[in-house]
């Protein structure tokens, strides 16, 4: 006997979200060596997390019989320190994607409009069909966000829009000017939530984190998965005016981040020479792989972040075939790009070994 017909139509019809391929799970249906293996799905960092936090979590290894700190007093404290904000803009998140569901526990309902860039990360479109809500896709030209269509089509129903910046999956960025008229036209029934999971990686980039200082509803989501290595902590954080933080800590679940994360997070923000060694091998990670792409007439989108979206003719049979031979990337079916895949930037051995394995599928392919 089922029970499927006495749930919310709407959940069921959903396509759940996919991640990247696990490395063990891709060893034990494939008979490889999980050692062989180069994952290049999941735009993880592939220096791991920062010694310091390393350290950190040894440290306090005994402790873990004791519930953490519900407020996150340390780590808010410092985030707090870091952005010159005060604790009460500060919400801590199990990922920033905890962000996300409850910014939309917090905003969305079935009269409420939820907008969001064509090409933008698929939990967005699952979070707004998830609580009910209409959600609303503007076209990107380009695979850029187009702020100015993203305002026209605020309605009065509008309570949320998303701006990935860099963008995932696509990499592409939108400047400080664009944000600023953005900003300068949102309505005060909505709120903006830039989602800049891959700050870190961006030089120059720009501050949105004035915008929370003057006290505008608008959110700007970070995390510690990417350019600190703790994606498997699930450990991000929302900057936002205290108006709109305090709607979100009513509606977290208490204890929400655990203690081997937030100390592990703490940590890391202190390891800046690790950081640093993030992104100097991001930024020749994305060097090598242009080249690569452009000595084969294979395009892509310029990224500003730790991956590359190339077009290779066939996404899926492209991730199959690379996948028989130990390097898993991300096919783009499930974000309308059947031709495209993701490529996360890795180590050098990595990125040369995907290449390798890349020019090896698409012979074949020719052949």
């Amino acid at each position: 006997m089922t029970t499927q017909k006495f749930a919310n139509q709407f959940v069921c019809d959903l396509v759940a979200y996919e991640p990247g391929k696990p490395i063990e799970e891709t060893a034990r249906e494939l008979g490889l060596d999980p050692d062989s293996i180069v994952k290049l799905a999941s735009n993880e960092n592939s220096l791991g997390p920062a010694p310091l936090a390393k350290k950190a979590l040894c440290d306090m290894v005994d402790e873990l019989h004791i519930y953490p700190d519900g407020g996150g007093y340390k780590l808010r404290s410092a985030l707090a320190e870091k952005y010159d904000l005060g604790m009460e803009n500060i919400v801590l998140g199990n990922g920033s994607n905890e962000i996300i569901e409850l910014l939309c526990h917090c905003y969305l309902n079935r009269d409420a409009e939820l907008i969001a860039a064509e090409h933008a990360f698929v939990v967005y479109k699952l979070m707004a069909t998830l609580f009910g809500a209409k959600y609303v896709e503007v076209a990107d030209p380009d695979f850029i966000h187009d702020l100015d269509g993203m305002a026209d089509a605020i309605t009065e129903n509008t309570r949320l829009v998303f701006v990935a910046n860099p963008n995932n999956p696509t990499g592409t960025m939108v400047t400080q000017a664009q944000l600023d008229a953005f900003v300068d036209r949102l309505p005060e029934h909505v709120v903006a939530v830039f989602d800049e999971a891959y700050f870190e990686f961006v030089h120059d980039a720009p501050d949105t984190v004035k915008y929370i200082r003057e006290g505008k509803n608008v959110v700007v989501l970070r995390t510690f998965s990417k350019a600190y290595g703790l994606a498997g902590l699930r450990i991000g954080y929302g900057l936002c005016a205290p108006q709109v933080a305090g709607i979100l800590q009513k509606a977290r679940q208490p204890f929400n981040t655990n203690a081997a994360a937030q100390e592990a997070a703490l940590a890391s923000l202190a390891d800046t020479q690790h950081v640093a060694d993030t992104i100097a091998m991001n930024d020749a990670g994305l060097a090598f792989y242009e080249k690569a792409f452009d000595e084969r007439g294979l395009e892509y989108v310029k990224s500003y972040a730790n991956f590359v979206l190339v077009n290779v003719g066939d996404g899926d049979k492209l991730f199959a075939d690379m996948l028989k031979q130990g390097v898993i990337v991300r096919a783009m079916s499930g974000y309308k790009l059947p031709g495209w895949v993701r490529i996360s930037v890795g180590t050098e051995a990595e990125n040369t070994r995907c290449i390798e394995v890349l020019d090896q599928v698409l012979d074949c392919a020719k052949a």
